[in-house]
């Protein structure tokens, strides 16, 4: 089988790698030429990682599917396409600052596969995308160019088995059904840096088809690497699926932020109370922090209230809970922001002319990931308040801090520790690197001792001890 994977992100690069390692698959990677991610191409194709954060096993694996097995490989032509069984759709579909999806790369994409689409071929859109896009914009654009159908044509005889692979014909190829129509399904994935290979393998998978054939052939595809139960579904409810999973989880993250924020008023710590409240099995509450990052949680709410807009019925409820709670978390960097003004107030600063270090730049612990980082909005807070701020990540690089400032940054990026600290009145946590546990040992070159935790990393009377002025989210006790 001939599988083509378009779009080597954290979705696209460890999955186009699991099904390399299947004994008789040929997968090839479609990355773009751009100026941020063209450099993967050459990188992916001699078996390297272009993730800097660590990431179990996926090193390996591509070393092993890129230049052992040589069932692997990497190029910006598109045209591979029409030699390709199954096309996976991994693109980014980000949301601007109305809310509004930009699928730009979606419907390129898209089209660039239809233009090269063959009778019988399956595609599967793994990107997040709002409830009905799939069948309202990437459905109409295949066709239009392929000039097959996705819908409508007669069965196999026998559908595609879906414990096992798809039926080969006397030759050994796959049986692939009419000559008139394509397959197409959505399966969303739930990666996470850090857990790339894991969070594929190991956890559930849900498949929608615009069909049942369409469902059972995209059963059977991950069959091959998904070790938990896969679930299937139509389309339309697997794509709402997604989108409410990421939503739940905002929420619950806000009502955590929300408490961590009561907690502060009330001046007892956050973290002690969902310690409390967690001892009970049943109770799970979230933690509060500095703010949601990532790719997903920040704009699949509104990819949520996008779909009942734009292909919902006419009347019906408004969301209230949900940008309510997309509302909580966006603040939370300004809430940080004022947490570093409290602490340099309290060591006897003035916010204008202070140096502050915000340590991290990555959304999550441990990884190079920036997407839609708090960091960004806790800096340009403080930079609007006049304060001289210096950026810290260990695993960002220079060329990604350049991109997200959209040319040359304002503000400077170190590699180093201690060179962040020094001179330095306040030092901001935003991200938990695990790097940042061993802060008070590098702080000598502070000029100020003051201390912002936003993921709570560090114990406040530790800090104290060592005569640090300490603000923490949630810590309403120090």
């Amino acid at each position: 089988m001939k599988i083509v994977v378009i779009g080597m992100g954290y979705v696209g690069i460890p999955c186009a790698a699991l099904l390399a390692d299947v004994p008789g698959f040929e997968v090839t990677g479609v990355q773009r030429r751009s100026e941020r991610s063209g450099w993967k191409i050459d990188c992916l194709n001699a078996g390297r990682s272009p993730f800097d954060g660590p990431e179990p096993g996926l090193s390996e694996l591509l070393g092993r599917v890129a230049c052992i097995k040589r069932s692997f490989r990497v190029t910006d032509d598109y045209a591979v396409c029409r030699e390709a069984d199954v096309i996976l759709i991994d693109v980014q579909t980000p949301t601007d600052d109305g809310h509004v999806p930009h699928y730009e790369s979606l419907r390129e994409v898209s089209a660039q596969a239809g233009r090269h689409l063959q009778p019988g071929t399956l595609v599967i859109v793994e990107s997040t995308v709002a409830p009905g896009t799939t069948q309202h914009v990437v459905q109409p654009i295949l066709e239009k160019e392929s000039g097959l159908k996705a819908e409508g044509a007669v069965h196999l005889a026998e559908p595609a088995p879906v414990g096992g692979a798809l039926h080969l014909d006397e030759q050994g190829a796959p049986q692939l059904g009419p000559s008139d129509r394509f397959f197409l399904a959505f399966s969303y994935e739930r990666v996470m840096p850090g857990k790339l290979l894991e969070y594929i393998t190991d956890f559930p998978r849900v498949v929608g088809g615009v069909d049942e054939e369409s469902t059972a052939r995209a059963v059977a595809l991950y069959r091959h690497i998904v070790r938990e139960t896969i679930t299937p579904t139509d389309v339309l409810t697997a794509e709402m699926a997604k989108v409410v999973e990421n939503a739940y989880r905002d929420v619950n993250i806000a009502f955590a932020n929300e408490v961590a924020l009561a907690c502060e008023r009330m001046g007892v710590d956050v973290f002690e109370v969902r310690s409390l409240i967690n001892a009970r099995p049943d109770r799970q509450m979230h933690l509060a922090g500095a703010g949601v990052g990532g790719h997903c949680l920040p704009k699949d709410s509104w990819l949520l209230a996008y779909g009942l807009d734009a292909y919902g019925r006419e009347r019906g409820a408004e969301l209230r809970i949900i940008p309510m709670a997309r509302a909580i978390n966006d603040g939370m960097p300004g809430h940080v922001a004022q947490l570093v003004k409290e602490a340099l107030a309290e060591a006897g600063r003035p916010t204008a002319g202070s140096r502050v270090a915000v340590l991290g730049v990555a959304y999550l612990e441990n990884s190079d990931d920036t997407r839609n980082t708090p960091a960004m909005a806790l800096i340009r807070a403080l930079r609007d308040a006049g304060a001289e701020v210096v950026a810290h990540d260990p695993y960002v690089r220079q060329e990604e801090w350049k991109l997200l400032w959209g040319g040359e940054p304002p503000v400077k990026l170190v590699h180093d520790l201690f060179s962040a600290l020094e001179g330095a009145d306040c030092a901001a946590i935003v991200t938990r690197h695990d790097e940042y546990s061993g802060l008070l040992h590098q702080a000598g070159g502070m000029r100020t001792r003051a201390v912002v935790d936003g993921r709570n990393v560090l114990e406040p009377a530790a800090c104290k001890a060592a005569g640090f002025v300490y603000r923490g989210v949630g810590k309403g006790g120090w």
